[in-house]
């Protein structure tokens, strides 16, 4: 998206250089890169990137209302509520499509948000690994409010340990090293001293929680959460001694409930120009004439499971639970990265912190996904390159 940069960095893009460049993370992180990363970052121009921020600032605005928590109460499943709620959401991640408006301007358009954590260790160190093996002009950087790599680590350790040692602190995950994304976890606790910790190791006693590390049971005190609640409904025989809907002495750095309250639940309750119009399904008296436009999105899923591109009246009609879905109007994704055979869509997240008693979230950095296919996602994208997961520079 920013010309100049894109013709550098092809000119000196190879296949060999690049699987180079994969060679390199799983020697500092073996075996822990399971998903695609894509042939190259996203230069993101300065206009496009204001876009982003003033979208983002938009959607915190509704965020911040004095009565979102009250909108929101019924996006929590009763049997998933964890007590001890935080005030805020202490994590803010907003997923735009890249499209192009009527007057041929580039523009984000809100896909999909969650207020839970994403990638925010991989996302950091990613870019220094491109610019190791590419060339990564000094005028772009993947951090927005923070100068660096080394001030945005010092930020991101000082919010999860949260004043706490951090052999208190785990990063709490349901059998993490099945999970596709661990080389997070793997630099989440090689930058800030966090141990990934499965949730069928955690010991109980009383209103105390504690994890082995190295033969001696520590103290839990913080709880980074990574667990989703989706994915501990596919166990329902899971032999646990701590539910997380259980009152325990502990504080959270991604309180569950944020999972459900930021959420396909909020999309509804936006509005604005970078926001595609969306409505809870079972409000709706009649349908959109233009129902091909939208696409219908079950409310309480993750990771795109369950959307339907292409609906029609008498399928709407035949669901059952027309309260767990919304339509939200289709956006057409610009190709706008030029691959060596051809241009590539993409789609960029936002990356927001909140730490407990600041007044606003810091907008910290981004990820991006580059797709060929009808959606962003491995299922869309499968044997095709310049695809995957990758780093969004913003031109500084």
């Amino acid at each position: 998206m920013i010309p100049e940069y894109r013709q550098t960095y092809n000119a000196a893009f190879s296949p060999a250089r690049y699987q180079q460049m994969l060679a390199d993370i799983d020697r500092q992180l073996p075996g822990q890169l399971e998903f695609r990363v894509a042939e190259t970052p996203v230069f993101v121009p300065t206009q496009l990137r204001d876009k982003l921020i003033a979208a983002g600032e938009s959607i915190i605005k509704v965020i911040e209302r004095p009565d979102f928590k009250e909108l929101t109460e019924a996006a929590i499943p009763p049997h998933q509520r964890v007590p001890n709620e935080s005030q805020r959401p202490e994590f803010l991640t907003f997923d735009f499509a890249v499209c192009r408006n009527s007057n041929g301007e580039l523009e984000p358009q809100l896909i999909e948000m969650q207020g839970f954590p994403s990638l925010y260790a991989f996302q950091s160190w990613l870019p220094g690994e491109f610019g190791r093996f590419f060339p990564i002009p000094d005028s772009v950087s993947p951090f927005l409010t923070v100068p660096d790599f080394e001030a945005y680590q010092t930020r991101m350790r000082q919010f999860i340990l949260g004043g706490q040692p951090a052999e208190n602190v785990i990063l709490l995950e349901l059998f993490p090293e099945q999970q596709k994304t661990r080389i997070d976890f793997a630099l989440s606790n090689k930058l800030w001293g966090v141990e990934t910790v499965c949730l069928t190791k955690i010991r109980r006693k009383g209103r105390k929680l504690f994890y082995k590390k190295q033969g001696q049971l520590l103290p839990i005190t913080r709880i980074y959460n990574r667990i989703i609640f989706d994915e501990l409904a596919r166990y329902p025989e899971l032999n646990t001694e701590f539910n997380l809907t259980e009152d325990v002495d502990v504080s959270w750095v991604g309180h569950p409930n944020w999972f459900f309250r930021v959420s396909k639940y909020t999309l509804p309750l936006l509005q604005g120009q970078f926001v595609p119009p969306s409505h809870f399904l079972q409000d709706l008296s009649s349908y959109p004439p233009d129902l091909s436009n939208y696409v219908l999105k079950p409310l309480f899923s993750f990771a795109g499971a369950g959307v339907r591109l292409h609906i029609t009246a008498a399928e709407l009609d035949a669901l059952p639970d027309k309260h767990n879905y919304l339509l939200q109007r289709k956006v057409t994704y610009e190709p706008v990265v030029q691959s060596p055979d051809g241009l590539v869509k993409c789609e960029i997240r936002l990356l927001y912190i909140w730490p407990d008693g600041e007044a606003n979230p810091q907008l910290l950095t981004g990820l991006s996904r580059l797709s060929r296919g009808e959606m962003i996602g491995v299922d869309f994208n499968k044997d095709k390159d310049w695809v995957g997961g990758t780093t969004p520079l913003f031109e500084r």
